[in-house]
């Protein structure tokens, strides 16, 4: 691998999607000469990033979460945008492996030249949403994509990640799968900037009318985050590519409306902060577990709380205060 950061910088400048490739790989990577090398790149990329237009999309299993950015992505690359997906895959537990395949989930958008999609494994990150997905995102955004997508494995843990680094979130829901209010978490409500109802088509469309009508009043019981902005319900059917088009013109009414209140750029702001102190607590976790101290500890210590001999309490304050009293663990 290159060990010069302007191989990777002017590759991505260049547009070239080989080396856009090349560079989430080197980000994506644990090993500390590469996180190092990734550092300098994304920090050179950093003042070229920042102006594309940022969407968390997730869904109920089933809810056609790949047909629908698979359409809606044609519909943004055929009016000249240039769009990236981040799909965020999940990974063993035991293997760290992914399920890798979201390019033959979206024939059409795989193909198109405006487009460029990157499955990224979680590598067991809590929540889902893969560590690196930021970086990534930054330099995709730094290769000239203006529209992001950064898809989540499924409503879960994982949305309240994804919604802390994006400027719209859109759930998917579906129709006729049951009570449609049981599919979905209050929580994620409360991060939505939109729902849509897909598979609005065929017979299911007065049932999506319905499920539409039951979100609205949802919603109506929940203040929004944001008082210039009321989280609208909508349809659509990715199938046939109908309702798509409204749902692109509310994205870019709500990014209009934060833009002009200077709110877009406050939750950009409030993002970075937040992702700054997650930053921190995973390199504080990191070089814990890692020192020499804990390492030679923290199976003695394990043993001795699995037979009931310590209380987890007392375990932890006894390893923390090896660090915090023994000058040689400080090192």
């Amino acid at each position: 691998m290159q060990k010069d950061p302007s191989y990777y910088i002017q590759g991505v400048r260049d547009g070239n999607r080989l080396m856009l490739s090349r560079t989430i790989t080197l980000i994506e990577s644990s090993l500390s000469s590469h996180q190092e090398l990734a550092a300098t790149v994304i920090e050179q990329l950093l003042p070229y990033s920042g102006n594309s237009v940022r969407l968390g999309i997730t869904g109920v299993p089933g809810a056609g979460k790949s047909t629908f950015i698979d359409s809606f992505g044609m519909l943004l690359t055929e009016r000249g945008h240039r769009v990236a997906v981040l799909a965020i895959d999940p990974s063993s537990s035991r293997s760290g492996g992914s399920v890798l395949g979201d390019k033959t989930r979206m024939i059409n958008l795989a193909a198109a030249g405006n487009a460029f999609i990157r499955p990224s494994p979680t590598g067991g990150t809590l929540g889902g949403a893969a560590r690196k997905t930021r970086e990534s995102m930054l330099v995709c955004e730094a290769a000239g994509f203006d529209v992001i997508i950064i898809e989540t494995v499924g409503v879960g843990q994982s949305e309240t990640a994804v919604a802390a680094m994006v400027d719209f979130f859109l759930v998917l829901m579906i129709a006729g799968a049951g009570d449609e209010l049981q599919g979905i978490k209050k929580g994620i409500l409360e991060v939505a900037d939109a729902i849509a109802i897909n598979k609005a088509d065929g017979n299911n469309r007065l049932p999506a009318e319905q499920a539409r009508r039951q979100y609205e009043t949802a919603l109506h019981l929940i203040a929004p985050d944001n008082p210039l902005w009321s989280p609208p319900v909508l349809t659509c059917s990715a199938l046939e590519k109908t309702g798509l088009t409204d749902i692109w013109e509310t994205i870019d009414r709500h990014r209009h409306t934060l833009t002009a209140s200077g709110d877009l750029q406050r939750k950009r702001s409030r993002q970075s902060v937040a992702w700054f102190q997650q930053l921190l607590l995973d390199g504080l976790s990191s070089w814990f577990y890692n020192h020499p101290a804990i390492r030679e500890r923290f199976p003695l210590v394990v043993r001795e709380i699995e037979q009931s001999r310590l209380s987890p309490a007392l375990a932890a304050t006894s390893l923390l205060q090896s660090i915090y009293q023994d000058p040689s663990a400080r090192s």
